[in-house]
């Protein structure tokens, strides 16, 4: 297949092109020119803001878009390349559902809707790239869903919507997976969100990576969740997993809902992979969503040792001593870990 990846040299875009090429796939690269491209993948640099032009007058069999955060740019990207690809693979999330009271989302549930007030707030941010996804806060759901109607309205019938999850493993630029590997690696008592029993809900970006490239050889359209198996991980096996890969020096002290909020302690940035349950109920499902129809098409998964360790090794050849983006800073968890102790 010849393909066409929007980015493709970060993250999921940069484990996409890997496996591409490792299927003997020609790919070619659309973006800014920021990052290390990859060996043997053509790029054209240009912004999808202001350079589609350079993609007219070719030819692939499909396109991948890793980075599409507003509707109107993933509508003109989709009008460009109508006549010049077979498919159009959009990455979504599965953010853009609108309701996570219940367990077990699948792709049947409604999707967040935007109103024109919020649209236009959206479309003042700028996305020049993955990062200012960040910026949309509660629009990112919305805007998603209506980037993957967008691409449908351009392309009926030859849109693949993908809805990961959290996507963990190399190279993650967000750290909030790899904070709990390199945390656990360092061994001494570890500060543990709530209880032991919490569901967590991730996937390997190279098995999602992979798997996408396997349904593009399939030709394959329509929407799938692209997740771990709901239910398989717990808080306290991804820790003591975490424990067991990297010598098993850490202790953990399990500290209370309560506690955490009244301190307070921010879910999922200080406390990555925490979703408090009395505090947030109508989050419910959010680590429990139902990738069957995914896994009916082939998702696999990796050991999640491996996740794991290949993580660690990546942090520790290319980020050791850097301050990471997600996590508690070790000086505020010995702080709150005394003050537990104190009171417990």
């Amino acid at each position: 297949m010849k393909l066409l990846i929007i980015g493709g040299t970060q993250f999921l875009g940069r484990h996409l092109t890997t496996a591409a090429l490792a299927g003997n796939h020609e790919v070619t690269l659309f973006n800014r020119g920021n990052h290390p491209s990859m060996a043997n993948a053509e790029r054209i640099v240009g912004d999808r803001h202001s350079d589609l032009h350079k993609l007219k007058g070719r030819h692939w069999d499909a396109v991948v878009d890793t980075c599409g955060f507003l509707p109107d740019n993933v509508r003109a990207l989709a009008e460009v390349l109508s006549d010049s690809v077979d498919r159009y693979v959009f990455i979504s999330s599965v953010s853009a559902y609108a309701d996570f009271s219940v367990v077990g989302v699948d792709e049947a549930a409604p999707l967040k809707s935007l109103s024109s007030e919020q649209l236009a707030e959206a479309n003042a941010i700028d996305s020049s790239g993955p990062s200012s996804a960040v910026n949309y806060g509660k629009l990112y759901g919305g805007l998603k869903a209506l980037c993957e109607a967008a691409a449908e309205r351009v392309l009926p019938g030859r849109v693949l919507n993908i809805r990961p999850g959290l996507i963990v493993g190399p190279d993650d630029y967000t750290d909030r997976f790899t904070y709990w590997v390199v945390r656990t690696a360092g061994g001494g008592e570890v500060l543990a969100p709530a209880r032991p029993e919490c569901p967590v809900q991730f996937i390997d970006v190279r098995d999602l990576a992979e798997w996408i490239v396997r349904m593009l050889e399939r030709k394959a359209t329509g929407v799938y969740n692209a997740n771990g198996l709901p239910g398989m991980t717990t808080m306290a096996s991804l820790l003591e997993t975490c424990n067991e890969t990297s010598s098993g020096k850490a202790s953990f002290t399990w500290v209370s809902e309560e506690f955490l909020l009244a301190e307070p302690v921010w879910a999922w940035t200080e406390m990555p992979l925490w979703m408090p349950e009395a505090a947030a109920p109508h989050m419910k499902g959010f680590l429990l969503i139902n990738c069957d129809k995914a896994v009916a098409a082939g998702l696999s998964y990796r050991p999640l040792q491996e996740t794991i360790q290949d993580t660690l090794s990546w942090w520790e050849t290319n980020c050791s001593g850097e301050k990471m983006k997600a996590g508690i800073d070790r000086e505020r968890e010995q702080r709150l870990l005394e003050k537990w102790h104190a009171e417990n």
